[in-house]
C-alpha cells in the first residue's frame, strides 16, 4: 500500500557509486546519440558542421566506453537501468533534435550548454564517490567535458574553412528567407493592400468609426486565417526547401492579420477625421515597411519596390474611397 507513496524520482545525493557511474553512462550514451542526430539532421545542408558533431558523438563514445570498463570492474557486468528522468532535479534535455528545421546557432548553443550540464554532474559526482580510481576517472572526464568547447573549437577549424562557414550563413540565411519572411512578406502585402478597399470604403460609406473597425476587424481576422491555410496547404516543403508548411503558414496568417489591423485599429476612435487621419498614416508606414523588407531580404530595387507596392498600395485606397463616397 504504502508503495504508492514512494517518490517518482531519487534525490541526487541518494544515489550509491554504483548509480551514480550507471547514470553517467545513460547520460554519456544520450548525448553521444542526440549528437549524432544532430550531424544526421544537419547533413544535407551543412555538411561540414555535421562532420563537427560526428566528431563529438564520438567523443562521447569514448567517454561511455571508459565508463562502462570503470562499472565493470567495480561492480560487474549488470549495469542498473537507471537514467536522467529517475532523478530529481537533474538535467534534462530540450529536443531541439526533434524540430522539423534546425537552426544551426540554437544546435551549437545546446551543444554547449550539453558540455556545461555535464561537467557540472561529474563535478558533483567526484563528492559521493570514495573509490580513487572512479574519482580519477569522473575528475578526468568533468576536465573533458568543460574541454569540450575547445574541441568543438579545434573541430569548426578542422572542418570549417572560410568559404564553407560563408557558405552555410547562406544556406541559413536562404532557410530563413523562404521559411519566414517570404510568407510574411506575402502576407503583410495582402493585408495590408487587399483590406485598404473594403475599410476605406466602409469608413466613407457609413461614417461610423466603430462599424469600420469592426469590417476592419472582419476582414483582417478571415484574411489571415484564409492565407495561413493556404500557405501551409499549398507547399509541404520537402521539394522545394522553404521549410515547415506550419511555420510559413503562421508567418503568412499572423503577417497578414497585422497588415489589415494596423489601419482598422484607428478606426476606435470615435472621432471619424480623427481615426481616418491617423489610419491613412498607418497605411503609408505600411507600404514604405514593405518596400523596407523587399529591399532588405527579397534584394528588390528600393525604387522598384516603392513602385510596386506604394503604386498599387494606392490605387487600392482610392478605389475603396471612390466606392464608399458612390
Amino acid at each position: 500500500m504504502l508503495t504508492a507513496f514512494r517518490p517518482a524520482r531519487r534525490d541526487f545525493s541518494s544515489l550509491s557509486e554504483r548509480e551514480i557511474l550507471a547514470l553517467a553512462i545513460s547520460s554519456e550514451e544520450e548525448d553521444g546519440r542526440i549528437y549524432a542526430a544532430y550531424a544526421e539532421r544537419l547533413r544535407e545542408d551543412y555538411p561540414a558542421s555535421a562532420a563537427i558533431f560526428d566528431g563529438m558523438a564520438a567523443e562521447e563514445d569514448t567517454h561511455r566506453r571508459l565508463l562502462i570498463d570503470r562499472y565493470a570492474a567495480r561492480f560487474g557486468p549488470s549495469i542498473v537501468p537507471i537514467r536522467r528522468e529517475h532523478v530529481r532535479g537533474f538535467y534534462t534535455r530540450k529536443p531541439v533534435w526533434l524540430m522539423a528545421e534546425l537552426d544551426l546557432d540554437t544546435v551549437r548553443n545546446q551543444a554547449r550548454d550539453m558540455e556545461q550540464d555535464a561537467a557540472r554532474f561529474y563535478a558533483e559526482a567526484i563528492k559521493q564517490t570514495k573509490d580513487a580510481d572512479t574519482r580519477k576517472l569522473l575528475g578526468d572526464l568533468e576536465r573533458a567535458e568543460r574541454g569540450h568547447e575547445h574541441k568543438a573549437e579545434a573541430l569548426e577549424d578542422a572542418h570549417l574553412d572560410t568559404e564553407i562557414r560563408d557558405s552555410e550563413k547562406t544556406t541559413a540565411h536562404r532557410n530563413f528567407v523562404l521559411t519566414y519572411i517570404q510568407p510574411g512578406l506575402a502576407g503583410l502585402m495582402d493585408g495590408s493592400v487587399s483590406t485598404l478597399a473594403p475599410i476605406f470604403a466602409a469608413a466613407f460609406a457609413t461614417g461610423d468609426t466603430w462599424s469600420t473597425f469592426l469590417i476592419g476587424l472582419a476582414a483582417s481576422v478571415g484574411a489571415g486565417i484564409s492565407m495561413g491555410f493556404t500557405e501551409a496547404a499549398s507547399d509541404d516543403g520537402r521539394l522545394t526547401g522553404r521549410g515547415s508548411p506550419i511555420k510559413r503558414g503562421f508567418a503568412s496568417g499572423i503577417m497578414t492579420a497585422v497588415g489589415g489591423l494596423g489601419h482598422a485599429l484607428p478606426y476606435l476612435i470615435p472621432h471619424f477625421w480623427t481615426a481616418t487621419t491617423i489610419a491613412m498614416a498607418v497605411v503609408v508606414v505600411e507600404l514604405w515597411t514593405i518596400a523596407w523588407i523587399q529591399k532588405r531580404f527579397m534584394d528588390t530595387p528600393f525604387w522598384r519596390a516603392v513602385l510596386q507596392v506604394v503604386l498599387g498600395g494606392s490605387l487600392v485606397f482610392a478605389a475603396g474611397i471612390v466606392i464608399g463616397n458612390a
